[in-house]
């Protein structure tokens, strides 16, 4: 059994958590959202001191919900890439801090691979090889997990994320921040077939599509350009129907990609990652497609969707498991590929 603390600070929510192997110890999270709220959308100068002012608060938190003293510790993660540099420093700092304080294994976890990871809190049993179609604010990817660390990126967008999408669209509509879980809820409401919207498929040089891609700024152009008709028109905005037709678009182009390369590539399971994941539209509308093909989809609980220490946690204490442990010299970066996870480790340190 490895028990890893865990803490998350890529951007805008401050997380910490205590992990056993795939089980939950105790999770916390503390969310920025009505102070970004003011601003439109993440300041990251903001989210930095905001994590500072209540990281310590959170840690001693977990312990206590726990139930654990650092004697039953066995190693401490911390997001280092990618994120918020600012952000992620924090985070990173606290945990070196108490990996030399405690004489314990330090881990520089990608985010990525935690919301990979997000999955096993719910399906222990998950075993690669799978897809994992990751959707978030800043990432939409098809990722092949082949083992722990292992991954390929078969298929990304080439413009906007989905979740970057969802939010531009509902400022389009003056819904406000975060977009995503406005326009879901209202989405509930209104006529999805209303106002067909372009899916958004990439074409390939010599013809055809690519199969994989995505593109989302061509259906928030197409909002744009439907409300602004509407107002030309002076008709009154039918928000509901607006956001049904961009959450209909956007779940019906996720799917047809996921299903297509997870048949092409013979994996079974697709397993869903990333904020997006609690999208009801996507969620109902994978299933459903999924089903059909006899493939089998794997969502993550909603708490484990947004970001998280608990994935952070549960991606570390496989890696730790395996020998893996990250230098305390490890820096942050702002990006770093999926493809390039072992890079923060060194191997064969720990029996």
């Amino acid at each position: 059994m490895t028990t890893v603390l865990s803490i998350e600070t890529s951007c805008d929510e401050t997380a910490v958590a205590i992990v056993t192997n795939r089980k939950v110890c105790s999770s916390v999270i503390a969310s920025q959202i009505p102070i970004h709220t003011q601003y439109g959308g993440v300041v990251p100068e903001v989210a930095s001191r905001q994590h500072l002012l209540i990281i310590t608060e959170l840690i001693d938190r977990v312990i206590k919900e726990a139930n654990l003293d650092w004697s039953a510790i066995d190693g401490i993660a911390a997001t280092v890439a990618p994120g918020l540099v600012g952000a992620l420093m924090i985070g990173m700092s606290a945990a070196k801090t108490l990996a030399i304080l405690h004489d314990k294994p330090f881990l520089g976890v990608h985010h990525l691979e935690g919301h990979i990871y997000a999955s096993y809190l719910s399906a222990p049993e998950l075993e690669p090889p799978f897809l994992c179609l990751l959707v978030s604010g800043g990432h939409t990817s098809l990722i092949h997990v082949k083992d722990c660390g292992v991954y390929t990126e078969l298929g990304a967008t080439r413009d906007d994320a989905a979740g970057e999408a969802f939010d531009k669209v509902a400022r389009l509509l003056d819904l406000g921040y975060p977009g995503g879980p406005k326009i879901d809820r209202l989405a509930a409401q209104g006529n999805p077939t209303l106002y067909p919207l372009p899916e958004g498929n990439i074409s390939l040089p010599g013809g055809g599509f690519h199969p994989y891609d995505s593109s989302f700024s061509g259906v928030k152009t197409a909002v744009l350009r439907l409300v602004q008709k509407l107002q030309a028109e002076g008709r009154e905005l039918p928000v509901a129907d607006i956001a049904a037709s961009f959450q209909h678009s956007v779940a019906k182009s996720l799917t047809k990609r996921a299903i297509v390369c997870a048949t092409d590539y013979g994996l079974e399971t697709i397993v869903i990652g990333g904020g997006v994941a609690a999208n009801r539209g996507l969620r109902e509308t994978l299933a459903t497609a999924a089903s059909q093909r006899g493939l089998k989809v794997l969502f993550p609980p909603l708490e484990y969707c947004t970001d998280n220490a608990a994935m952070i946690g549960c991606a570390a204490a496989e890696h730790l498991s395996r020998g893996h442990v990250s230098p305390l010299d490890l820096g942050v970066q702002s990006r770093l590929s999926i493809m390039d996870v072992m890079s923060l480790y060194r191997t064969g340190e720990v029996g």
